[in-house]
């Protein structure tokens, strides 16, 4: 029953059917106000490379996905979660590996823009994970915390000249989990259409129309959330894409960036000849042996403007040093919004030199990994609860507990060499146990710290007087 329930988004659905045919399909109020939904849009296209101020001469220096690159690399970069407790978190560990090979490209995509809902669903014997992209939801309500509570997905599919919508609403009641499973029909991929029958798409056919898993009342899906303020929509608990304060600063960017290029483009050396010095094709016009290179110049003028001979060379002076210290400028400040180190987009060998700016700049990217790292947690747990429980109704593995831990490589965000500076003088002076610095510096159990203590102190030579009397 419950693999008919459910069936996971198999084509990349664009989200311009738009908030009011959802509302009106479904007699809902979808959460999402007019300006996050224009804001959403934005991130979307610069992501894509597609920023609308980009042209044939504005060029793209791709910094949105340089961004949410760098801090999803860095907050989930050898990232584990390990699963004890029986045979359900044998299983549970088993679908979760299944996933994690894909899991920092999937963050990268919630972090530019602003979240990513993941659901879970039976596959087969298993647990599979279907990962939805912000501009491929419509969230309905929220809870006091700022967790989505009801939600539609959206799947489309084209037929010859038709295009069939499915629309699945997700609504946590205290009764349990209601879904609900709705087909529209329509001549264009931007409109709803017509209310029609799941089974005329073969692959919504044995999907069936409403059901409510009772016995839960948290959703059976997970929200990872950027971990900014919302300062496009303050009134508004959806995240926001990691680069939505740096909007303008990445314009700017991409037109200096231009500018540069530009620069060498138009500053490339010519030599400028009289058409007498060229041969002529067919049509009487010259033939240039190097076109990069020469221009032909028409007319009888040319040796009057030019009387020292046919040619004349053109070498303009380049004054990229001036675009290239504004562009310096530019990308620094983007790295200073967006939370990140100095050096992460700009050139390293040009950040601020003092110990006290380097900290600073070092604080910045740390806070930024670890509250992303906090929120990516946060969905993990909500999103394995939720695999539980699709275990338990589809009856996949034996009934058991599970504990879950998480471990996130810190070595990016943190000064390994100043830490085990200040712990070597912290157990110098008595105050840290030896065993929780070789735990805290190489990674170590706490049982295999103790044992590398207890065989060195076996292995150490012994005072043959200690036990003398004098």
């Amino acid at each position: 029953m419950f693999q008919r329930i459910l069936q996971w988004i198999r084509e990349v659905w664009s989200k311009m059917i738009g908030t009011q045919s959802v509302k009106q399909a479904l007699h809902l109020d979808v959460a999402i106000s007019d300006v996050m939904a224009e804001a959403l849009q934005l991130w979307s296209q610069m992501y894509t490379n597609a920023s609308p101020w980009l042209s044939k001469d504005i060029k793209s220096l791709n910094l949105p996905a340089a961004v949410a690159g760098e801090i999803a690399r860095a907050a989930t970069i050898e990232m584990k979660v390990e699963f004890t407790g029986s045979a359900r978190a044998v299983f549970l560990q088993k679908q979760f590996e299944r996933i994690l090979p894909k899991l920092r490209q999937q963050i990268e995509y919630g972090c530019a823009k602003g979240g990513l809902v993941m659901k879970p669903y039976i596959s087969g014997d298993g647990i599979a994970v279907d990962f939805v992209q912000a501009d491929m939801f419509f969230p309905i309500s929220f809870d006091s915390d700022g967790d989505i509570t009801s939600i539609v997905f959206a799947d489309q599919r084209q037929a010859g000249d038709r295009f069939y919508t499915r629309l699945e609403f997700h609504q946590a009641t205290p009764a349990g989990v209601n879904i609900r499973n709705l087909a529209f029909r329509s001549t264009s991929k931007d409109n709803l259409g017509q209310q029609c029958p799941l089974s005329e798409v073969a692959d919504w056919a044995e999907l069936l129309p409403e059901a409510t898993v009772t016995g839960v009342s948290r959703p059976l899906y997970a929200y990872f959330r950027y971990p900014l303020a919302n300062t496009i929509d303050p009134t508004s608990p959806l995240g926001v894409s990691c680069y939505s304060r740096a909007v303008d600063l990445i314009k700017n960017a991409d037109g200096l960036w231009s500018d540069l290029l530009w620069e060498f483009e138009s500053g490339r050396r010519a030599l400028y000849a009289d058409v007498i010095a060229f041969g002529k094709d067919a049509d009487g016009n010259p033939i240039l042996p190097y076109k990069r290179l020469y221009r032909a110049l028409n007319g009888s003028s040319s040796l009057d403007a030019n009387p020292e001979g046919l040619f004349h060379e053109w070498t303009p002076t380049f004054r990229e040093e001036n675009i290239l210290n504004g562009l310096e400028a530019a990308l620094k400040r983007i790295e200073f919004v967006c939370g990140l180190a100095a050096g992460t987009l700009s050139d390293p060998n040009q950040v601020d030199k003092t110990a006290t700016e380097i900290a600073a700049s070092k604080q910045r990217s740390q806070a930024t990994i670890t509250d992303t790292q906090k929120a990516i947690r946060s969905a993990l747990e909500q999103l394995i609860w939720a695999m539980d429980v699709w275990a338990g109704l589809g009856q996949l593995a034996p009934k058991g507990t599970y504990a879950v831990a998480f471990e996130f490589d810190d070595s990016l965000i943190v000064d390994s060499e100043a830490q085990f500076s200040q712990d070597s003088r912290t157990v110098g002076m008595g105050a840290m146990p030896k065993y929780q610095f070789l735990v805290r510096n190489y990674g170590l159990t706490e049982e295999v710290a103790r044992k590398w203590i207890a065989e060195t102190q076996a292995e150490q030579p012994k005072d043959l007087f200690a036990d003398t009397e004098e």
